[in-house]
């Protein structure tokens, strides 16, 4: 894989001034970022304008799972505009149903009637919004550890601190604490004592909430930005058991974890756990045109049977968005992309970074499954301090930039968040390009086992 463009440095410099002078960027200090400037991608990899090409063990933002630019995805997009650019949400259109279908076919249990948005974030407010219109009730309880997106109740919902200058306290929201064994709030020494543990914690908050306010339970099954918890034997179980004891709506967000990330078409899979709604958007078609969505269970979908629900988008079921699904779910039907990353998960990456973690005394936990990983680097194995403070900025965040601009320098494009490096490639990845990864991490970890005691 070679870039397909000669370099152009002047060509870069110029794209790179325009998005200085007009682009405002997300999640960021304009006047501190210094963004590169793509000039292609294909595969599992993208380039610059300097020639220099990087392994993405991102997948954008853990979207790409069949990679950047698959032609038969590339073509239905082109072949649809051509044919009905766009339509109304209100009207049948063929690939919208089309799209709808194939989803539904793989989301388990009932989830059949699909709710079309733009991305995840409309996804986690338009379930909430049902949950609560179902119930009668209010509030909402989510995870600390996690993150649902950036509109107002998601942002909301989200634990990380992403959420602090937008959280007024008033969205009805209460967090709680989901098992993590490695840092466990409930001292507990075991998976099964975390699992039982977390539930008893879970039914106490709601208790003292009051369970008939109580709308929803939201979430990730695999949580995802916030660390890669792949949560332990019989808690999401529990969690179900607890929605039905209360009369909860329990949501799964499947935005990150889903379409094949995990190595199963939904991360649920693993844990046997139907969810009365689901969340989901980025692998549903690669993100090669935003496209989210809420699955919805026949009970839910019946309450909006006679009343008309109240809430709807302008782009719902874009035509080009569900080409890009219906053909990236055939893509991975057809080329097995699902069973692959599975393949990956147990044969290459997860073998290969327990490797790392032993020779490396930075990395103090590996875990994940599929295309799903993340190191939790650490300053010491024993005392499992973090290797950067949480929510570190500027000189505290040294150690993790060190590492993030080793990995760049060795032709890997990182995902690095607080003290976390996640192995998040394509799902279709092949074993040599994983194996690159693996071995551009090695390099990069010796520069992070430089700020271990």
């Amino acid at each position: 894989m070679t870039p397909h463009v000669e370099p152009d440095p002047q060509a870069g410099a110029a794209v790179k001034a325009a998005d200085r002078a007009h682009v405002f960027h997300s999640w960021s200090a304009q006047g501190l970022i210094d963004p590169l400037a793509v000039a292609g991608a294909e595969g599992s990899y993208f380039w610059d304008y300097d020639g220099n090409r990087y392994l993405d063990f991102t997948s954008g933002l853990v979207y790409t799972n069949i990679g950047y630019q698959h032609p038969r995805v590339v073509a239905a997009i082109q072949e649809q505009a051509g044919k009905l650019a766009t339509f109304a949400p209100a009207f049948a259109v063929d690939v919208r149903s089309e799209a709808a279908r194939l989803i539904a076919e793989r989301t388990p249990g009932d989830l059949d009637k699909i709710f079309f948005t733009n991305g995840g974030a409309e996804a986690v407010e338009n379930a909430v919004r049902m949950a609560r219109l179902h119930t009668g009730r209010t509030k909402l309880l989510s995870a600390y550890r996690s993150y649902h997106g950036a509109t107002s109740t998601a942002i909301n919902l989200t634990g990380d601190p992403r959420r602090w200058a937008s959280d007024t306290a008033s969205a009805g929201v209460v967090h709680f604490w989901a098992p993590f064994l490695y840092r466990s709030p409930f001292y507990a020494t075991t998976e099964a004592e975390e699992s039982a543990r977390a539930l008893q914690h879970l039914e106490d908050t709601i208790a003292f909430e009051g369970p008939a306010t109580i709308a929803a339970i939201i979430l990730e099954t695999v949580p995802g930005t916030a660390g890669i918890m792949t949560p332990p034997p019989g808690y999401l179980a529990g969690v179900r058991e607890i929605c039905d004891k209360y009369g909860i709506v329990f949501i799964l967000d499947e935005v990150m974890a889903g379409f094949g990330r995990t190595g199963k078409w939904f991360a649920s899979e693993h844990f046997d756990v139907v969810p009365d709604l689901m969340t989901f958007a980025k692998g549903v078609n690669s993100g090669y045109v935003p496209l989210g969505g809420v699955a919805i269970n026949a009970e839910i979908a019946a309450t909006f049977d006679k009343r008309p629900y109240p809430g709807g988008l302008t782009y719902s079921g874009h035509p080009l968005a569900c080409a890009a699904a219906v053909a990236t779910l055939r893509v991975m039907e057809d080329e097995k992309v699902v069973e692959h990353a599975a393949h990956i998960g147990e044969n290459v990456l997860g073998p290969g970074l327990r490797e790392l973690a032993e020779r490396h005394p930075s990395v103090g936990e590996v875990r994940g499954t599929g295309v799903f990983w993340a190191l939790d680097l650490v300053k010491n194995k024993e005392t499992r301090e973090p290797l950067v403070p949480y929510n570190a900025a500027g000189e505290a965040n040294a150690p993790m930039a060190a590492f993030g601009a080793a990995a760049k320098k060795n032709g890997l494009w990182p995902f690095i968040n607080m003290n976390r490096t996640h192995a998040v490639p394509a799902c279709n990845v092949s074993e040599a390009e994983a194996k690159e990864g693996l071995a551009a991490l090695d390099a990069a970890l010796a520069v992070a086992d430089e700020h271990t005691a």
